[in-house]
């Protein structure tokens, strides 16, 4: 016979052998309303054009653009193959078409330009890369469209068309590559 202070730890040890030995899901309460949540991320507030000069590099490959809505700016992310190229972003008056300098018709508030460099938004046997196009409706918080300016030697062109003019940040981000360019509401 075992001695009386052990007999109720033997429950014990046999649930806590139990439990590490098998897989269990764990059940979560929702939060109440008055608990918070992550803070949104702010708003971008620079308008400063920015240019970043990667010279030497095989040109990167534009995979596809995509955007979408947050709480408090709208997002373009550009997927890449081959590394992050050079790029700058600037305010303009509107749209041309590189190579032919055609006025693209895209009706905004204020147009910011990207242009990657070098790059390609096509592949070797000169098929595009980026689908559809050249003019994406977004109709987000400020991002109202998104165009294809161009693919020409060597730069790719994205334009965004915006309601109004606004604060803006780029990022870049790997495995895989992206440029990120937030634009406030």
């Amino acid at each position: 016979m075992r001695p009386p202070s052990v007999r109720p730890l033997f429950p014990l040890v046999l649930l806590s052998v139990l439990t590490a030995c098998g897989t269990a899901q764990q059940a979560t309460l929702p939060q109440s309303p008055s608990s918070s949540g992550p803070a949104a991320q702010p708003g971008p507030t620079r308008t400063a054009e920015v240019e970043v000069d990667r010279g030497g590099m095989e040109p990167a490959v534009v995979t596809n653009v995509r955007y979408a809505a947050h709480d408090t700016y709208d997002r373009l992310v550009v997927d890449l193959r081959g590394g992050i190229p050079g790029y700058d972003v600037k305010w303009v008056d509107g749209f041309v078409q590189d190579g032919s300098g055609k006025p693209i018709d895209v009706r905004g508030g204020a147009y910011l330009q990207l242009t990657l460099f070098p790059a390609h938004a096509h592949d070797d046997e000169g098929e595009p890369t980026w689908g559809g196009g050249p003019v994406y409706a977004a109709g987000l918080g400020n991002l109202t469209k998104v165009v294809r300016t161009g693919d020409f030697e060597g730069r790719v062109g994205i334009g965004l068309a915006l309601d109004r003019r606004a604060g803006f940040r780029v990022t870049e981000q790997g495995s895989p590559d992206r440029l990120v360019l937030d634009v406030a509401h």
